[in-house]
C-alpha cells in the first residue's frame, strides 16, 4: 500500500491549478481515478468538460460564480461547507486515489469553512489518498502538515498589459 502525501499549491502567480490539472492528467492516464472539487468556482471553465475526454476524472463545481471582488453570501458559506463535507466522504472512502481540493485556500481565506474542519478532512482521509489544496494564502497550519509545498510567484503577467482570459488558457 503506498502512502497518500498532501500537497498544497499556493502563491500569488498564475499556475496553481494548472499545476494540479496536470496532476490529475498524469494519473489519469497511469489508470488511477481522480476527483476534483472546485470550491468558490460556478462559473463555465474550459476544464469542467474533462469527464467527457477522460473517464476516471470526475470534477464537481462546488461553488456558485465568482464572488472574488463581492462579498460572500450565505450561500457561499452553505455551499463551501456542503462542499467540504462531500470531498470528507471522498476522501474517507478512498475511491480515489488522487483529490484535489481545488481553491479551497480561498474558501479558508474568506472564512467560508473553518481551518480545524479542514485539517480532521485531511487526516481522516484513507492513508493511500494523495491529496492536492490549491489556492492563494495557505494557511501556516495547513503548510505545517503538508508534505510538498509549492509557492507561485508572479514575476511578470500579461495581464498587466491588458489581456484578457483566454479560452483554454485561463478559463
Amino acid at each position: 500500500m503506498n502512502e497518500g502525501y498532501i500537497h498544497i499549491y499556493t502563491g500569488e502567480g498564475k499556475g496553481k491549478t494548472t499545476a494540479a490539472f496536470g496532476l490529475a492528467l498524469r494519473a489519469a492516464m497511469a489508470d488511477k481515478k481522480v476527483y476534483i472539487g472546485q470550491f468558490v468556482k460556478g462559473m463555465k471553465y474550459s476544464e469542467v468538460d474533462v469527464e467527457k475526454h477522460i473517464p476516471n476524472i470526475k470534477i464537481e463545481q462546488l461553488g456558485r460564480e465568482c464572488f472574488i471582488y463581492k462579498d460572500p453570501t450565505l450561500d457561499d458559506i452553505k455551499r463551501a461547507k456542503e462542499g467540504l463535507e462531500k470531498c470528507r466522504k471522498i476522501l474517507k472512502e478512498g475511491k480515489y486515489n488522487l483529490v484535489i481540493l481545488d481553491e479551497i485556500n480561498i474558501a479558508l481565506y474568506y472564512n467560508l469553512i473553518e481551518i480545524e474542519d479542514v485539517i480532521n478532512m485531511l487526516n481522516e482521509r484513507s492513508v493511500d489518498v494523495e491529496v492536492v489544496l490549491t489556492g492563494r494564502y495557505a494557511k501556516k497550519e495547513l503548510i505545517e502538515i503538508a508534505d510538498l509545498v509549492t509557492n507561485m510567484d508572479e514575476i511578470k503577467h500579461y495581464y498587466k498589459k491588458g489581456v484578457k482570459a483566454r479560452k483554454g488558457i485561463e478559463s
